[in-house]
C-alpha cells in the first residue's frame, strides 16, 4: 500500500506540473536549465545522505546512451514548456501523451517488437484523438496559438519517446542512477545552449517566479522522481501501467477546475482516444495462469 501511495503521489505531482510552469516568466530553455540544476542537487543530496550505492562503472558502460537520452530529455523539457505557453494545459498534456504511441510505432524497428493489429488500431485511434483536439481548438485566440502549442507538445512527445526507447538499452544501471546522470548531463547540454542562444542572468528572474521555479525543480522533479522510483520498485507491472494514466488525467482536471481552462466535448473525446490507445497498446494477452509481475 505504501508503494502505491508513493507512485500515485508522484503521478499527481507530475499532473500538476503545468499549473506551476504557467506563472514563470523566463524562457523555456532557461527554465529547463534551472529545473535540471535544482533536481540534480536534490538527488545528489539524497544519494549522499542516504548512503545509496552508486555504480560509476555502470555509468561508464552506458555513457553514450546516457548522453543521447540526456540531450533528448533537455530539449523535451524545452518543447513541453513551450507547449504550455502556446496552448491550454489539457492540449499540451494530451499531445505530449502521444509519446507511448510513438514508442509503439518505433519499437518494431528499434526493439524488434512485434507489431500486432491491436497496436495498429491503437495508433489509428490515437491519430483520430489528436485530430479531434486540433480541430476543436481554434488556430489562434486572444491568448493562445493552439496549433503551435500542440506542435510543440508533439515535438516533446517525440523526444520523450526517444528517451523511453534509449532507456530500454541500459545495462546494470538502476532507475535512480540513470535519472540522476540524465539530469546532470541535461544540465551540461542546456548550459551552453542557454549561454549561446538565450543570454540569461539569474538577476533578471522576476521575484514572483522564484517560488514556482524552486517548486518545479525541487518538488516536481527531484522529490517526484524520488517518489516514483521508490514506489515503482515494489509494484507489479500491471499496477504501474494502470496508475501511470493518473498523470494526464489529473493534468486535464487540474487545468479545468483550478484554471478554468476551456474543455469542450471533442477535446474530452480526443483525450479519451489518446489515453485509451496508450493504455491498450501496452496491454498483452494473458493466460489464466499468468502473474501480474514481470
Amino acid at each position: 500500500m505504501k508503494a502505491k501511495i508513493q507512485f500515485i503521489s508522484a503521478m499527481l505531482i507530475f499532473g500538476s506540473l503545468g499549473l506551476f510552469v504557467r506563472p514563470i516568466s523566463v524562457s523555456s530553455a532557461a527554465l529547463s536549465l534551472m529545473r535540471g540544476i535544482l533536481a540534480s542537487v536534490f538527488l545528489i543530496a539524497f544519494v549522499f545522505f542516504s548512503r545509496q550505492t552508486f555504480s560509476f562503472a555502470a555509468v561508464r558502460k552506458n555513457l553514450h546512451l546516457l548522453l543521447f537520452s540526456s540531450a533528448a530529455m533537455a530539449f523535451n523539457w524545452i518543447f513541453l514548456f513551450q507547449a504550455y505557453k502556446y496552448t491550454t494545459i489539457a492540449n499540451a498534456t494530451l499531445s505530449y501523451y502521444c509519446a507511448p504511441i510513438i514508442v509503439v510505432l518505433l519499437a518494431p524497428v528499434i526493439l524488434k517488437d512485434t507489431f500486432s493489429w491491436q497496436k495498429l488500431l491503437c495508433v489509428v485511434v490515437a491519430m483520430f484523438g489528436m485530430l479531434f483536439i486540433v480541430k476543436s481548438s481554434p488556430s489562434q485566440s486572444s491568448s493562445y496559438d493552439h496549433i503551435k502549442g500542440i506542435f510543440f507538445g508533439l515535438c516533446a512527445a517525440g523526444l520523450y519517446a526517444s528517451v523511453i526507447l534509449t532507456n530500454k538499452f541500459f545495462k546494470d544501471l538502476s532507475g535512480l542512477e540513470a535519472t540522476l546522470m540524465q539530469l546532470i548531463f541535461a544540465v551540461a547540454v542546456l548550459l551552453p545552449y542557454v549561454l549561446i542562444f538565450e543570454p540569461f542572468s539569474p538577476a533578471a528572474i522576476p521575484s514572483s517566479s522564484v517560488p514556482y521555479i524552486l517548486i518545479l525543480g525541487l518538488f516536481h522533479t527531484g522529490f517526484a522522481y524520488l517518489l516514483y522510483f521508490t514506489g515503482v520498485k515494489h509494484l507489479p507491472a500491471s499496477s504501474i501501467a494502470s496508475l501511470s494514466y493518473l498523470d494526464p488525467i489529473s493534468a486535464v482536471l487540474f487545468s479545468a477546475v483550478l484554471l478554468s481552462e476551456p474543455l469542450n466535448f471533442f477535446q474530452i473525446l480526443g483525450g479519451i482516444f489518446i489515453i485509451g490507445s496508450a493504455f491498450f497498446s501496452q496491454k498483452k494477452p494473458k493466460s489464466l495462469n499468468s502473474a501480474d509481475t514481470e
